[in-house]
């Protein structure tokens, strides 16, 4: 998130009104680095520089805090994220998920670590792009699906056909199904997107009230904004389990076939 605060409120007249605030100025990213493989465009951009410092403060949170004798803050930190995400997949997958723990306590730590930065004013909030949300939750789909096939052979088919139903019935439910299974890393990653973009437009919004009623008029939608920013802080920690979860969910289909 750009600043809810300020970031250039004189841009967007046409979206934000009278007040000159646009709301989804602060989603624009913007080539930081330009390089050009051809008609490839891989530059390196804002939203590649907040993915670089997300996964940097996640690293530096874990190394700092292992490597003292004596438990500080950051290793409290370190060890509550762990048995965190280690009791999830015990709940969800059970023992046989032991061995993608690095895959879902890494995903889960740079998931909230990309939202949690996206509060801090003048930041960018990665995880409000669908294209990065979508490059994760597909990543999700393939080796959820590859590790599928390589379980249980041709047999994983038999996920998609749902027992005790009448036979006249299965063409049906197994076009459901097979839909359904599809569907997976769009839902994955529109609720992740979503939540996060809805959240960051809505803080902007208010803060262009702030900015635009003044000292007078301005209390009432700052103190929406406090309770709105506190509200945030949780959603962001919330999408970053709910993400780690539906991917123990869809793990533990592929491993032991529940449906």
């Amino acid at each position: 998130m750009a600043s809810e605060t300020g970031q250039d409120t004189g841009h967007g007249e046409a979206a934000g009104g009278a007040l000159g605030v646009d709301p989804m100025h602060q989603f624009e990213v913007i080539p930081l680095i330009e390089i050009k493989l051809g008609n490839l465009d891989v530059s390196f951009t804002n939203a590649s520089l907040w993915m670089v410092i997300a996964a940097a403060v996640v690293s530096l949170v874990l190394l700092l805090g292992s490597n003292k004798m004596v438990p500080g803050r950051l290793q409290s930190i370190g060890e509550l994220a762990y048995e965190f995400i280690s009791g999830l997949m015990r709940d969800v997958i059970g023992e046989k998920g032991r061995p993608f723990f690095p895959f879902i306590f890494t995903l889960f730590l740079f998931i909230l670590a990309c939202n949690m930065l996206g509060m801090v004013p003048y930041s960018f909030t990665v995880t409000s792009h669908i294209i990065v949300t979508f490059a994760l939750a597909i990543s999700v789909f393939i080796g959820v699906t590859v590790l599928g096939f390589m379980k249980h052979g041709i047999g994983f088919l038999k996920f998609f056909v749902p027992s005790g139903v009448p036979a006249v019935m299965l063409p049906l439910l197994v076009v459901i199904e097979v839909i359904s299974y599809l569907t997976r890393p769009v839902s994955l990653s529109v609720r992740l997107f979503a939540n996060m973009m809805a959240g960051h437009t809505m803080l902007k919004v208010f803060a262009g009230f702030v900015v635009g009623l003044g000292i007078l008029g301005g209390w009432l939608p700052l103190a929406f904004m406090v309770a709105f920013t506190g509200l945030e802080f949780l959603v962001a920690f919330l999408q970053a389990y709910v993400f780690a979860v539906l991917t123990c969910i869809y793990l533990n289909d592929a491993l032991n076939m529940h449906h």
